[in-house]
């Protein structure tokens, strides 16, 4: 599997790039390449039309508008928190599945929140001139003040807005990116998560697949659904083989224009650390899932995310530790390191930026695991400890002046920390204990127990013993409770709550850790980046995509299949017959129950799920796959097992999207859940 997934990616990011290759920004599409190759382009108004249907979830997921009542398609894995969330003991919806009956049935998803891209400005101007002349060390607190001004200037106060300044080309570029906003999203449909997941972890990342990972969402403002005049329409007819296709989605974190040093760094440090600490915890999760039944159910999603998680990054490091990558890398800097060294005003312009990398990665190596643990990773997903944070911190940052807060907390993101704070998501003691104690031991472990803050942690007491006295005595597990400490900050700071009591021996550490790595990391990468980035616009021209960053971008493709390198051909379609052929009745191939009743009311030659070469990556989830009509024949929800080198390069001979086909998604919504009144909507 890892040669399989490294001979995927090593088609890199000369100009010369394959054709399909891509994560290409609104604002700088390729038409005319399309337009060469295919013979259509999108124009500016098949563009916009797109781009205001297109919905980021905040979760880290896409979807798009498919009806005049802001109904939402996307996928089930992207709102499956919103259904945990929404579940209890006595009915499991991730298990049953969910279909309101009527509009006034549909459940608020707890912290849910979704943004649709109006504008895009460019801003890289104002940006640079607000940090010319700042040393490296202050340049992540400088510009990350500099932005939030743009953006309080962009939104201001206005809760229906968002406005993010992006960073594009690693530093090359930054534009202000306006939302409308969204922070009320009601569910109106989900399958079991069987249905969704059908195949389970075996039949993640691979082909042929047989999901139905699809749900239905529902934007709503002033307690009625937001009205669109225009909207996505789902095509009956599905896709062919050879059809050009385009994805909009938000596609999370690429890392395509990393240097050398900064691959090697992460082949021999971080992703070998996250495959362990990731298997370790799943570890710690399936066994609290074997105590019982209702301890699986509240495991069940932080499980579901270990596992992709675990596969995702295996790939990666699988891609990194191939030598013939390593060698077309090395071709690629090589490229620019001699335009650099041949042309004496770009070494005046730029002095050796690559040499100021290499410095700040011996750094990196140094600070990263502190911060991490102190800071990125702090509790291990416990809500109890993440909610304590952000109430200590918002007591104390909400007092500042805009300029010195960070950036959570800042005018333009403050709304959307409040809301995460404030939402009703359930905590249950047993998880939270064990997410906990796994923080504890872990942290112990990897900073060692002289460290003084590992010390001060622990003092006379064991790991167990402190998660089970803030599992079972916390109170911030009440949204009453997070609601009151949160308008009154003086009282939280006061508090004895034992959540708190953790967060403060550890919170100064954290704030220190994460202030080294902004100083010492994350600022002088960014300068010499920047640096980088200006020198490849030199070299290469301004034809090229910028790494992915969770901002909207649009990709192009054929539905096709491939010639696996180990299994021969993959042909582009799977068919709703495969489905039953393919079920055992053994988990994780057995049939949702709704599913298994239908057998005979689905056409058996209805398409289910397609391959085609579109450039995704995580973040993508949910995303429409669109013809040139700007129909839906297509809803994205996972890649090959050649896509988990998708962070690093892209081969068009073997990267591919999986979708769910349209003529599936309305046959099943009919036929199998009885939603007429949805396959109504999502018709007219």
């Amino acid at each position: 599997m890892r040669i399989a997934v490294c001979v995927g990616v090593l088609a890199l990011l000369a100009p010369s790039a394959l054709a399909d290759e891509g994560m290409w920004t609104f604002d700088n599409f390729p038409s005319a390449k399309v337009k060469q190759a295919y013979g259509f382009a999108p124009d500016r108004a098949w563009l916009d039309r797109i781009q205001k249907s297109s919905v980021r979830l905040d979760g880290g997921c896409s979807g798009s508008v498919v009806s005049k009542d802001g109904l939402v398609l996307t996928n089930h894995h992207c709102i499956a928190d919103c259904v945990q969330n929404l579940s209890s003991a006595r009915n499991d919806l991730l298990a049953n599945g969910f279909l309101a009956a009527s509009r006034k049935e549909e459940r608020i998803c707890p912290g849910g929140e979704a943004s649709i891209l109006q504008s895009i400005t460019d801003v890289t101007q104002r940006v640079r001139d607000a940090v010319a002349g700042v040393s490296p060390d202050q340049l992540s607190r400088r510009r990350a003040q500099a932005t939030a001004e743009i953006e309080r200037e962009a939104c201001g106060d206005d809760r229906n807005r968002r406005c993010e300044v992006v960073s594009l080309y690693r530093g090359g570029q930054y534009k202000l990116y306006r939302y409308d906003r969204y922070q009320d999203v009601r569910l109106a449909f989900a399958p079991e998560q069987q249905a969704a997941f059908f195949g389970g972890d075996p039949d993640n990342f691979n082909f042929p697949r047989y999901a139905y990972d699809m749900s239905l969402i529902r934007l709503y403002r002033d307690g009625k659904p937001v009205s669109f005049k225009d909207y996505l329409r789902v095509d009956p007819q599905g896709p062919s083989e050879g059809d050009l296709v385009f994805t909009s989605g938000h596609p999370g974190s690429t890392e395509r224009l990393l240097t050398l040093s900064q691959l090697a760094f992460q082949r021999d440090h971080f992703l070998p650390w996250r495959i362990e600490y990731s298997a370790q915890f799943r570890g710690a999760l399936l066994n609290q899932s074997s105590r019982g039944e209702e301890e699986a159910r509240q495991a069940n999603e932080a499980l579901f995310g270990i596992e992709n998680s675990i596969k995702v990054f295996k790939g990666q490091r699988g891609a990194l530790v191939e030598p013939d990558f390593f060698g077309k890398k090395a071709a690629e800097e090589k490229r620019l390191r001699d335009a650099l060294a041949a042309r004496p005003e770009l070494i005046a312009r730029y002095g050796d930026p690559f040499a100021e990398v290499e410095a700040v990665v011996r750094t990196q190596s140094r600070l990263w695991l502190p911060y991490q643990m102190l800071e990125s990773r702090l509790g291990a997903g416990s809500v109890l400890l993440t909610e304590a944070r952000l109430l200590l911190r918002g007591a104390a940052e909400r007092s500042l002046p805009d300029t010195e807060k960070l950036p959570e907390f800042s005018p333009s993101r403050l709304a959307s920390t409040e809301r995460s704070v404030l939402a009703e998501i359930p905590v249950h003691p047993s998880l939270e204990q064990m997410q906990i104690e796994y923080w504890l031991l872990k942290t112990r472990e990897y900073l060692g127990a002289d460290h003084p803050v590992v010390k001060d942690l622990f003092a006379d007491r064991s790991a167990a013993d402190i998660a089970r006295e803030i599992a079972t005595r916390s109170q911030l597990g009440d949204p009453a409770v997070r609601r009151r400490l949160w308008e009154a900050p003086q009282e939280a700071l006061a508090s004895s709550d034992p959540a708190f009591a953790l967060i403060r021996r550890v919170d100064a550490a954290g704030r220190a850790a994460r202030k080294a790595y902004e100083a010492q990391v994350s600022g002088p990468l960014s300068a010499a980046s920047e640096k980088i980035a200006s020198l490849r616009f030199d070299v290469l021209g301004d034809q090229i995509y910028p790494d992915a960053t969770f901002s909207l971008r649009l990709s192009y493709g054929v539905v096709k299949g491939w010639n696996d390198p180990l299994l021969g051909p993959v042909g582009a379609f799977t068919f709703a017959k495969g489905l039953w052929e393919r079920a055992t009745g053994a988990a994780p191939f057995n049939l949702a129950p709704k599913w298994a009743a239908a057998a005979g009311k689905v056409a058996s030659d209805v398409k289910m799920n397609f391959v085609s070469t579109n450039d995704i990556i995580g973040g993508n989830s949910g995303s429409p796959l669109l013809n040139k009509d700007g129909k839906i024949v297509g809803l994205v929800f996972d890649g090959n097992i050649h896509s988990l080198g998708g962070a690093y390069g892209f081969d068009e001979n073997l990267n591919r999207a999986v979708s769910v086909a349209s003529p599936i998604l309305l046959e099943a919504l009919e036929r199998v859940y009885g939603a007429s009144s949805l396959v109504a909507e999502l018709k007219s």
